[in-house]
């Protein structure tokens, strides 16, 4: 399956913290199976209740075992656009990040509809506001390595090039203002063929 990775170099990246010694960041894009990427932390498409669903939500729940959904329930459910974290108990990650993930709104007779605008406007924000969790909650568990897909491009309907616009954008923001920290390695994993085609195009 198609890989590719290249490195942000240590001057792209965001201010250190003190005893912090400026390194690269490699980013990776590939098709294949986020659940089983051996990396520090794999992050989970969740929906609010943080519970499982379908899709690779309910996979990955699946995938860990029992114990996961034991400590889901006591986290009190999380808001649209933001993360938190578990173990990862059966998976090869040791953690998992859930991600609640935004619905991206079904498009109307008139596309340029002013409310439909703003209904894509706030999902995008949301998305965003996705990443950048992601990559703080990353760094305050100084974690090495994390694997992301391609989040709410599935049953929840947002289009994957816009997507991965976003991502890009969030993600490299991010990384210039607040620096890599901990992290050594982001991956960003897609199942599909024509997801990895996007995403390569995006990011390249």
């Amino acid at each position: 399956m198609p890989e590719k990775s290249f490195q942000l170099p240590a001057d792209a990246l965001g201010p250190l913290k003190s005893g912090e010694i400026a390194k690269p960041l490699q980013i990776t894009i590939l098709q294949g199976n986020l659940i089983t990427q051996e990396v520090d932390a794999i992050v989970n498409p969740a929906n609010e209740s943080l519970l499982g669903g379908g899709g690779v939500d309910g996979q990955i729940h699946r995938a860990a075992g029992p114990q996961l959904v034991k400590e889901c329930a006591t986290l009190g459910g999380c808001k649209t656009g933001n993360v938190k974290i578990t173990k990862g108990y059966n998976l090869t990650a040791r953690h998992v990040i859930h991600a609640v993930r935004p619905i991206y709104p079904d498009e109307p007779d008139n596309p340029q509809n002013p409310g439909y605008l703003a209904e894509c406007e706030e999902a995008s924000g949301l998305l965003a506001s996705c990443y950048k969790n992601i990559l703080r909650v990353a760094r305050e568990n100084n974690l090495k390595s994390i694997a992301i897909p391609a989040i709410s491009t599935g049953i929840f309907g947002y289009p994957t090039d816009k997507a991965a616009l976003v991502v890009r954008e969030t993600v490299y923001n991010d990384l210039q203002q607040n620096g890599a920290g901990s992290l050594e390695a982001i991956k960003f994993v897609l199942w599909e063929k024509e997801k990895y085609d996007i995403y390569d195009k995006v990011f390249s």
